[in-house]
């Protein structure tokens, strides 16, 4: 991997509604990557169940965006893409689990591949 993408900014959009632990269970695994130039948005679209706070309070690493109602998926994600500042650009969904090395395989194939 070149150096330059290896020190590339990786932004990770997480768009949450009413996830619970599943929630916290995608950013744990995110967090625990073994790339570390990262920055996680986690976007809540108007959730109920308190699982964005309890998020923030396990996470204060995360930037946390708080929409006042529920934009749906496509404008829910679009908030925290309008936030990123990273060189690659990353949206999971919350009840998502990736393994450490997730990032670099990514970025590994979009050098090989291009976008996908």
């Amino acid at each position: 991997m070149s150096s330059r993408s290896s020190n590339s900014l990786v932004s990770i959009v997480i768009l949450n509604y009413n996830s619970g632990y599943l929630l916290i269970n995608c950013v744990q695994s995110v967090l625990n990557a073994s790339y570390n130039n990262i920055e996680v948005i986690v976007v809540d679209n108007a959730s109920k169940d308190q699982s964005h706070i309890r998020c923030k309070e396990k996470f204060d690493v995360i930037k946390l965006i708080e929409n006042k109602e529920n934009f749906g998926y496509c404008e829910g994600n679009n908030v925290g893409l309008r936030q990123v500042k990273g060189e690659y650009v990353v949206i999971l969904n919350p009840d998502t689990i990736v393994s450490p090395n997730w990032i670099t395989e990514l970025i590994e194939a979009y050098r090989e591949n291009g976008e996908g």
